[in-house]
């Protein structure tokens, strides 16, 4: 769990500007819950490694003794969304788009792009069943990336009933399945020997393991129309459901972006259907991913909601970005345009009239608060990064006039105080 400094906060604030105006574009509507669950309400929902990784929150006041849990910090937005869907369907629309951008936190080993406590961007579609909600999902995480500049992501696309029916044709026992899934989602972090090795370690011969990465391997380069494996009746609807998913994908934005992986497992034991992930060359791990999980919602309303969803990694997206220097200089890393100086203290409500009127004109400004040495207060806005100083001496407040001191230019000019404000927004416009 971090601090987040001033340029920090900046850098995550256009981040999800951006992927808040995307998801907008797409019909989706903002939602907010608690940052705490009752425990039971999480648990269970995230497989056996997810479980261990909730942040749990002990009874407090009178029983507060116990050292029990009675609720936690959410794990992810899925399945508080799941929760909020049951509890206010009456409310909510039949066909209901929503975006959640908000912290979770999850009890895990700190690295580089993975933190305890994290941003998640999610979007996701529930109450409907169509192909059409994945192919449309997939093009709108597409369009946030690309719009913040990322030009080499790949959305990895499987279906966990096909991953599913694989298995079982390999000869992996379905008791087995689960514990196959985990191994298999840390192929990208760990490649083939550490899956071998984690597999059998979990019960699972050598040589099946082999046959099953093999399988994997062969089908790198396809899509879901030229596959051609043996499969059960379930693993057929599946690939077909993936075909129907991958032909739609071609008429969207991410129709470059997307490759079949019959090796993606996702580790949220909740997903039934098509599972996504993106993922860039630079990055262990991924940007974000999700999947379809028709099953959660009736975990709590007792009736099944088909449901569909997409979660980009705020803090992963930041930490790329920032290592290859992909934040545009519209994102400011300084807290105003101008300083305004002044020589005497008396001459203070003058700086903090003209600092009104600058900020009218749209312009963050500062009023240096004491009646330093004019270079002291120079030196100040240069090493802040503020481009101009805005100086006020007896001569400029006798005449209504304001001195502006470029300081990457190092010159200066006399303007109108009205007139200032359009002279320094001119002056930024060419900085770029």
């Amino acid at each position: 769990m971090r601090d987040f400094l001033p340029e920090d906060v900046r850098r995550r604030e256009f981040v999800i500007g951006v992927v808040k105006g995307v998801y907008e574009r797409y019909g989706f509507e903002p939602l907010e819950t608690p940052a705490a669950e009752n425990l039971e309400t999480l648990m269970g929902k995230y497989g056996e490694e997810g479980n261990q990784l909730i942040f749990k929150i002990l009874k407090r006041g009178e029983h507060e003794a116990s050292g029990e849990a009675d609720l936690a910090l959410r794990y992810d937005l899925t399945v508080p969304l799941a929760r909020v869907i049951a509890h206010h369907q009456a409310k909510l629309p039949r066909l209901f788009k929503r975006y959640q951008i908000q912290p979770v936190w999850r009890a895990d080993r700190p690295a580089r792009g993975r933190f305890r406590e994290f941003f998640q961007c999610d979007v996701d579609s529930l109450g409907s069943t169509s192909p059409v909600v994945e192919a449309e999902l997939c093009a709108a995480v597409s369009d946030a990336l690309s719009e913040l500049g990322f030009a080499d992501f790949t959305i990895r696309l499987n279906h966990r009933q096909l991953l599913t029916s694989i298995l079982t044709g390999s000869g992996i026992p379905e008791p087995l399945h689960g514990t196959a899934l985990v191994a298999i989602d840390k192929l990208d972090k760990i490649g083939p020997d550490g899956v071998k090795a984690e597999m059998e370690s979990r019960g699972i011969a050598a040589k099946v393991s082999a046959c099953l990465l093999e399988l994997f391997a062969k089908g790198q380069n396809a899509t879901p129309g030229s596959l051609s494996i043996a499969l059960d009746e379930p693993g057929r609807a599946a690939l077909e459901n993936l075909t129907a998913i991958w032909t739609l994908m071609m008429e969207t934005s991410a129709a470059k972006r997307m490759r079949l992986d019959m090796s993606l497992a996702r580790g949220l034991s909740y997903y039934t259907g098509a599972i996504m992930e993106i993922t860039v060359p630079d990055l262990a791990g991924s940007l974000g991913g999700g999947g379809r999980y028709d099953n959660l919602v009736g975990m709590f309303l007792g009736q099944t909601v088909p449901a569909c969803g997409f979660s980009l990694g705020l803090e992963r997206i930041l930490v790329v970005m920032g290592e290859r220097g992909m934040f545009p200089a519209s994102v400011k890393n300084t807290p105003a345009d101008v300083m305004t100086a002044v020589f005497d203290p008396k001459d203070a409500p003058h700086a903090l009239r003209l600092a009104a009127t600058l900020r009218g004109a749209g312009l963050r400004v500062i009023t240096y608060p004491e009646p330093d040495k004019i270079g002291k207060q120079i030196k100040y806005a240069d090493a802040r990064g503020i481009p101009f100083v805005a100086i006020l001496g007896g001569d400029e407040i006798g005449n209504g006039t304001v001195t502006i001191k470029d300081l990457a230019n190092q010159t200066q000019t006399t303007y109108d105080q009205a007139a200032a404000g359009a002279a320094i927004l001119e002056g930024l416009k060419h900085r770029g």
